[in-house]
């Protein structure tokens, strides 16, 4: 905590305080009255005082802050009418709180000390609170070696005391020595540092869900590109604004043209971090969107001074792809498209984002110090700019001048990189899905290949039906006395090298053995003999016989011809009865 800079003052019936806390929540005065104790907290000050007096609360106090010099005033009366204060001009001893501190540590051994369990140890009050030491102001030879910042560059000394509590709100070590081109060396330096490459190609590969932030019409949308004086009857202040307008103290400012400029160039900066927010959470704001803002803004975060509005574009354009969590390049030139018919609509809607941005730094610990520093300033002094400033911002806004390469990141690069890997890995995939089709395809033909090989196997001789090849035989009788049997024929391999004469005499053996039955079994029927069954009317019914050879049954259509024996031809013509349709159709 701070101990802020104050004094006191008495007459005889009230005693007077006087504290300033520039820079302080409003919103927190917290006062603490009970007897000669006297406490005082609005973050982050805090005093603590020990009066050579009593006062007491009794409805005639009376408390003022003057906001524009950071003065807060508290008149409290005596509890004894008449009585004066001594010392109230030692601040210092004012600060020391009541009793005596002890120097002695908290826990020692008994025998060190020299004592017994049973001696009784004097009590000592330890003050737990928080040590205070009077402020000494700067100089004005020290105050004038400080750097300025704020709004219009018209602040310094700010940071000097306020470091500890402003670590989270901006990223600038040490404001007040840090030079113009030192804070921007360091921001380059820190965006390049925070730059994810992995980040920034998974949100453009992967976009879904930034298209549809892409196609979000925020509340200014619907206001008019043309005709400002239409734009600002549409745009409408709700009474929480209203009210935030009426406690602003109207001031003048006497801004020469490079502070103006700054001016101009910072206001382009924060609309442009507002108008990503209000996209990017679709209007909804959270708690996290006093952070985006002031990150997304080299003003808020690095106390920037910008010299051209190519240089709010390129610092906004690195800065959206480096923290938030959308990271796209379209987002940030979208964000630049909004702003232009921001500034075009007029005064009024840049006013009711000024105010948007003030109330969510004033709702947040410690982002409020912006307010001070700049927020609350813009909102006195844009409802007495000049319109025609706006339009002059608004038409290069809308034309876009912000490339990938201005950014200095190396976009273009790393995104030709990344394309050239996504083609190899689809050249890859197709490669290994036509290899896996090619080899499929070999199978295929080597299946084909041998399918096609057993058949001209089976047909060499023009048969018409399939050909159960011949075992070997190492003799045959010219004479059986038992049938021949047959049942072993099939599954053989064809010996084309059995003997002519050998052919005949088997030949003769199954004809000799063959018995014809026209008596078909139940069940038996093929498909040429329920066609038989079927067909009435036809005079020539043909039957299917059954060939009884031995213990086989064979289903045969019946040939003019029964048995050939040629040379020339096949000498043996057996039907398989897996393949009895076929023949039956054939015949037929």
């Amino acid at each position: 905590m701070i101990t802020p800079v104050f004094e006191l003052i008495q007459d005889p019936d009230f005693l007077v305080l006087t504290i300033r806390v520039p820079y302080a929540r409003t919103s927190e005065f917290d006062i603490y009255i009970d007897g000669e104790d006297f406490k005082f907290y609005a973050k982050p000050y805090f005093l603590r005082l020990s009066l050579p007096g009593r006062i007491v609360e009794d409805g005639r106090e009376k408390a003022s802050f003057d906001i524009d010099k950071g003065i807060f005033t508290l008149r409290v009366a005596k509890e004894i009418t008449g009585q004066h204060f001594e010392g109230l001009q030692m601040l210092t001893s004012l600060l020391a709180p009541k009793g005596s501190r002890s120097a002695k540590p908290l826990v020692e051994e008994a025998e060190a000390s020299g004592q017994t369990a049973g001696d009784e140890v004097e009590d000592e009050e330890f003050d737990w609170q928080l040590e205070q030491h009077v402020y000494v102001e700067s100089s004005e030879e020290e105050l004038k070696g400080l750097q300025k910042y704020g709004f219009g560059n018209a602040r310094s000394g700010v940071f000097c005391r306020l470091q500890e509590e402003l670590n989270d709100v901006i990223d600038l070590k040490d404001p007040d020595r840090a030079t113009l081109p030192m804070r921007r060396e360091n921001r380059l330096a820190s965006e390049t540092s925070a730059f994810s490459q992995d980040h920034y190609l998974s949100d453009l590969f992967e976009d879904e869900s930034i298209q549809n932030l892409l196609k979000f019409q925020p509340w200014w949308s619907e206001l008019s590109q043309t005709h400002s004086q239409q734009s600002l009857s549409l745009v409408m202040f709700s009474e929480e604004e209203k009210e935030q307008m009426r406690k602003f103290t109207n001031r003048s400012y006497h801004l020469d043209k490079q502070s103006l400029h700054h001016v101009w160039l910072s206001l382009v900066d924060i609309i442009l971090a507002y108008t990503y927010e209000v996209r990017t959470t679709e209007g909804e704001f959270n708690v996290e969107s006093s952070w985006t803002i002031r990150k997304l803004s080299g003003t808020l975060s690095w106390l920037e001074n910008y010299h051209s509005l190519q240089d709010v574009l390129v610092s906004f354009g690195r800065r959206a792809l480096c923290y938030p969590l959308y990271r796209h390049f379209s987002l940030v030139t979208t964000a630049v498209q909004d702003a232009a018919r921001i500034f075009q609509a007029g005064k009024s809607c840049i006013l009711k984002c000024l105010l948007d941005i003030h109330r969510i730094f004033r709702e947040n610990d410690p982002a409020y110090i912006l307010n001070d520093l700049y927020m609350t300033d813009y909102c006195v002094w844009i409802q007495k700019a000049k319109s025609k400033n706006l339009t002059s911002l608004a038409d290069p806004l809308r034309k876009g001048l912000l490339q990938k390469g201005d950014l200095g990141l190396e976009l273009e690069e790393l995104e030709e990189a990344a394309k050239c890997v996504l083609r190899e890995e689809e050249e890859k995939k197709n490669n290994s899905a036509e290899s896996s089709d090619s080899s499929s395809s070999e199978d295929s033909d080597e299946d084909s290949e041998d399918s096609s090989s057993e058949e001209t196997e089976e047909h060499d001789d023009g048969g018409s039906g399939p050909i159960p090849s011949m075992p070997d035989v190492p003799s045959v009788s010219p004479t059986l006395k038992e049938p021949l049997q047959l049942s072993g024929l099939q599954g053989g391999t064809r010996k084309p090298s059995v003997p002519k004469q050998l052919i005949q005499e088997l030949g003769e053996s199954l004809e000799k053995g063959l018995s014809i039955s026209l008596e078909q079994p139940e069940g038996a029927h093929s498909r040429s003999s329920r066609d038989v069954e079927n067909m009435e009317g036809e005079q020539e019914p043909r039957p299917t016989p059954q060939h009884r050879i031995g213990s086989s049954t064979v289903n045969a259509t019946i040939q003019r011809t029964f048995l050939d024996v040629f040379p020339d031809r096949n000498p043996l013509l057996v039907v398989n009865s897996d393949n009895q349709d076929g023949d039956h159709d054939n015949g037929s």
